[in-house]
């Protein structure tokens, strides 16, 4: 029986931290939330270019297509 009511008050508080009721994400005022909505879809317009950075995508090309020798010629 204990252990029913621990798993229905855990399945109740995983309803409202989903739905937002004990932390609001975003601000009640509404020019602060459409500043925050804008500053939120600016963050992920820039994720392909955080992640081309990450992968060295945007960097030059320094490697020869072809084996060099490497010493003095």
């Amino acid at each position: 029986m204990r252990n029913r009511l621990y798993v229905g008050i855990f399945l109740l508080l995983s309803c409202f931290a989903q739905l937002g009721c004990i932390v609001p994400i975003y601000s009640s005022s509404p020019d602060v939330r459409a500043r925050q909505l804008i500053f939120t879809s600016e963050n992920y317009r820039h994720i392909t270019e955080i992640w081309e950075r990450m992968w060295m995508l945007d960097m030059p090309d320094v490697m020869t297509p072809y084996r060099t020798h490497g010493g003095v010629i």
